[in-house]
């Protein structure tokens, strides 16, 4: 582990606590929507019921696009600095969808959210790397996914407690009072965590050769395409749960609680893979969970076929947990191992990997949404050729790279 050598007024346990916070941004503001995702529709008018994911989806898009900025701009002018910009514009998405009075005007605030949150994403990941690497590096980001992943066990229910006493414009006050306690704790306890003589003038040459050499790294580039892929899954889940948990399994307003409880899986894993990492390194961890995600996928789609398209709740659990899991292990260690080689140009690199990794799983994780056909054939489909595609990026992206390596 290499940690910054500069005097911290922020402990290790608060630095992980505070940076889970500044994730989960993204997080809260796709999952405690979710149960207000019908009365949205209704009251906007958005028409098909496979339009409604649109809301998580177009946050997604947003937040790819604006981490290709957000990171050339934090190796210039600071983490600090950026961190702030983003959540402004975040703020500002809130405020738009609060008072939309059309759904294309709530899709615009929700872009804007998408647009501000990555601010928070990338640069956290900047900052981790600032601080830490190899090894000690995918502890704290499974440390971190740790604590963040409680935001997805309780969002939904929170969304769903907001919606007994309030309108569904309350849950995005709730983000913006999220906002504002985020940005007072980073100006009162998070140094600036970029040195000086680390700093890159903003330009556009200097920039571009920051992205070519991310874009030309083997090891960083098969990464990024393996977490992709495996976020792509996810994320077909994601944008569809809402349909098929409360509405294809008629779960209504015990929807949080198994969407959370399906979640907690992917907390547990984190923990778990914080422990492990030290001992067997990443590679290892990452290679292995593939390949049992793969043999899980395949039984999944078997379930499915065998039950014409909707296998039995208990069943669904079955499955979907220790696949969740193994996202879980997946998540901290493959954006590790894509970090690791770019220690000189984080920000550049953590945009790189956040934007490349988003796109990719937006359209494809979307696509997987839209398909929902009432059957959980597309979902299961996904999972196994995602994750194959995953493991054939890993095993590309280790060609080269020293065996001893992490």
């Amino acid at each position: 582990m290499t940690a910054t050598t500069r005097p911290a007024s922020i402990g290790y346990l608060e630095f992980v606590i505070l940076m889970a916070l500044i994730t989960s941004t993204v997080a809260m503001s796709t999952d405690a929507v979710m149960p207000a995702l019908p009365a949205i529709g209704d009251a906007l008018d958005a028409g098909d019921d496979n339009r409604r994911q649109l809301v998580i989806g177009v946050l997604f898009f947003g937040l790819a696009i604006s981490q290709v900025l957000f990171g050339p701009l934090s190796d210039s002018f600071g983490r600090r600095s950026v961190l702030f910009s983003g959540l402004a514009l975040f703020a500002v998405g809130c405020l738009i969808s609060i008072y939309a009075p059309t759904f294309e005007v709530m899709l615009l605030g929700r872009f804007i959210q998408g647009f501000g949150a990555g601010g928070p994403r990338v640069v956290s990941m900047a900052v981790i790397r600032d601080r830490f690497d190899g090894r000690q590096m995918a502890k704290t980001i499974s440390l971190i996914m740790t604590i963040f992943i409680l935001v997805p066990v309780f969002a939904p229910a929170i969304g769903q407690l907001i919606l007994e006493v309030a309108d569904w414009e309350a849950i995005f006050g709730l983000y913006l009072g999220m906002a504002g306690a985020t940005v007072l704790w980073i100006a009162g306890r998070l140094p600036e965590t970029l040195r000086p003589e680390h700093r890159h003038p903003l330009t556009f040459r200097r920039t571009y050769r920051a992205f070519r050499e991310v874009l030309a790294n083997r090891s960083t580039m098969g990464y990024l395409m393996a977490a992709a892929f495996v976020f792509s899954a996810f994320l077909g889940y994601l944008t569809s749960a809402q349909q098929i948990l409360q509405e294809l399994y008629g779960l209504g307003d015990r929807f949080p609680i198994a969407f959370g409880g399906l979640a907690g899986s992917l907390g547990f894993a984190s923990f778990v893979n914080s422990r492990l990492v030290i001992r067997l390194g990443t590679r290892m961890l990452a290679h292995g969970t593939l390949k049992i995600m793969i043999a899980l996928s395949i039984a999944f789609v078997g379930a499915t076929w065998f039950f014409d398209g909707v296998p039995p709740l208990w069943l669904l659990f079955v499955i979907l947990v220790p696949m969740f899991f193994c996202n879980g292990v997946l998540f901290g260690n493959l954006n590790a191992m894509a970090m690791q080689p770019m220690a000189h140009i984080a920000g550049a690199t953590a945009a790189v990997v956040g934007a490349g990794t988003t796109v990719i799983s937006t359209v494809f994780g979307s696509s997987v949404g839209q398909a929902f056909d009432g059957t959980l054939f597309p979902l299961a489909i996904a999972f196994t050729g995602f994750s194959i595609l995953s493991l054939a990026c890993c095993l590309w992206a280790r060609r080269g790279v020293p065996e001893n390596s992490s």
